[in-house]
């Protein structure tokens, strides 16, 4: 991460247990890491839900890295913010699932598509990465 303050750029990558508790966790890091910057207010509040989401659907759908984790990457260029989620892969490519009235569970990456400028799905070498771009279009094309 970059303190200059004439580039209030910056990219900031963790690694977190495939457990539960990283979805709580990677919140307060990511409010952490944005509190003081430049994006606005609401931008930073999507990305956290956006984040949130993608964690949470890591965790249920996918499976961990080679080395147990589940990989964050933000890059934060105000007043845009790129985030992306990387697992093992699962046994489907994630998708929106249908709107159900009555399900549980199911609603993550409908969220994810509400509140992203542009999002999208990455397979590659075993992994699969999720991507969003909040308050803005990404330079990310898939």
């Amino acid at each position: 991460m970059t303190d200059d303050a004439s580039n209030d750029s910056w990219v900031r990558t963790v690694r977190l247990a495939f457990t539960s508790d990283s979805v709580p966790e990677v919140r307060q890091v990511f409010r952490d890491d944005l509190k003081d910057s430049l994006v606005p207010d609401d931008v930073v509040e999507e990305t956290e839900t956006v984040v949130s989401e993608l964690v949470a659907n890591a965790l249920l759908h996918g499976r961990p890295l080679p080395d147990g984790t589940i990989r964050v990457h933000w890059k934060v260029r105000p007043p845009r913010i790129e985030i992306e989620v990387s697992d093992g892969g699962g046994d489907n490519a994630p998708a929106p699932k249908p709107q159900t009235p009555w399900a549980n569970s199911g609603r993550g990456l409908r969220i994810v598509r509400s509140l992203a400028h542009e999002w999208g799905v990455a397979d590659e070498d075993s992994r699969t990465t999720v991507w969003a771009a909040m308050g803005g279009p990404s330079r990310r094309r898939v």
